[in-house]
């Protein structure tokens, strides 16, 4: 775990009390002990260095306490192991969103993990024509959304993101494109569709090339891909370029992954 991602504040004194599932989460899965140091992201997005100065297995509560420096030397008791989540926070410079044609649920599960993983800051789902009507009723689905929210939530924990992405209500393509044009006004922004034709494609890095890029976005379609009529909805005015990948064929999970992946490549100057 590269960041535990809290829904409450510490208190005045600087300690925060974890119960429930948070609780069974730090003594069944990490199997933490006092004296072990983690890095808590707070709701106001800081990130707080915290260490377990008590545990009550009876009550079944765990509290951590704020250090006194926020600069932890790594040691055996050091929970938030690898890249640090506050070593991360340097590397994202734009702001991502994808924009991702529904599919089945379980794939669309995975995607909104990977896209998590990527510090996306926004994934919006979009009814398409290839979409299935038990997708749709999915996400209307309170249980659903809730096993949502805690893949992106664990996501986090697991990647040290610190974007705290957003997870919008399924909406038609219109919607979509009106979101798009109403986020990128006044911003320098790109917003790209991957198509699996190569009609009227050009590269990322050709569009990208020389600029400073703060907002980019991903259009990425379901299984079945993008239709003709899709695509020129998209593509209107220029608000997303045509990116058509070379090689094979790819899912649509693998898709979303792989776009996302190389616009950030590219805008970071990778």
């Amino acid at each position: 775990m590269r960041q535990f991602i809290s829904e409450s504040n510490p208190d005045k004194n600087g300690y925060l009390v974890l119960s429930g599932k948070d609780f069974k989460y730090f003594r069944q899965v990490l199997r933490v002990r006092t004296g072990d140091m983690v890095s808590v992201r707070l709701p106001d997005g800081m990130l707080q260095n915290m260490t377990v100065c008590e545990t009550d297995d009876r009550q079944k509560k765990l509290t951590l306490q704020i250090c006194a420096s926020t600069e932890i030397e790594v040691t055996d008791k050091e929970l938030t192991r690898g890249v640090k989540a506050s070593e991360i926070n340097k590397i994202l410079k734009t702001e991502y969103w994808l924009f991702q044609f529904l599919p089945k649920i379980q794939k669309f599960e995975q995607i909104v993990k990977q896209a998590v993983e990527c510090g996306v800051s926004a994934i919006v789902p979009v009814i398409g024509d290839y979409t299935e009507k038990s997708s749709i009723a999915a996400m209307d689905n309170a249980t659903k959304l809730e096993r949502l929210n805690k893949i992106i939530r664990e996501a986090r924990q697991q990647s040290g993101s610190p974007v705290d992405t957003k997870l919008y209500m399924p909406v038609k393509i219109e919607e979509a494109c009106h979101m798009w044009k109403e986020r990128i006004i006044d911003e320098n922004a790109q917003g790209f569709v991957l198509y699996e034709r190569n009609e009227k494609s050009r590269t990322m890095h050709s569009v990208l090339a020389g600029r400073e890029i703060d907002v980019a976005s991903v259009v990425c379609g379901s299984e079945g891909g993008l239709s003709v009529e899709e695509i020129n909805k998209l593509t209107q005015d220029d608000l997303f370029v045509p990116c058509h990948f070379e090689g094979n064929i790819l899912r649509c999970e693998t898709a979303a992954l792989y776009g996302m992946a190389a616009l950030q490549v590219i805008c970071n100057k990778g």
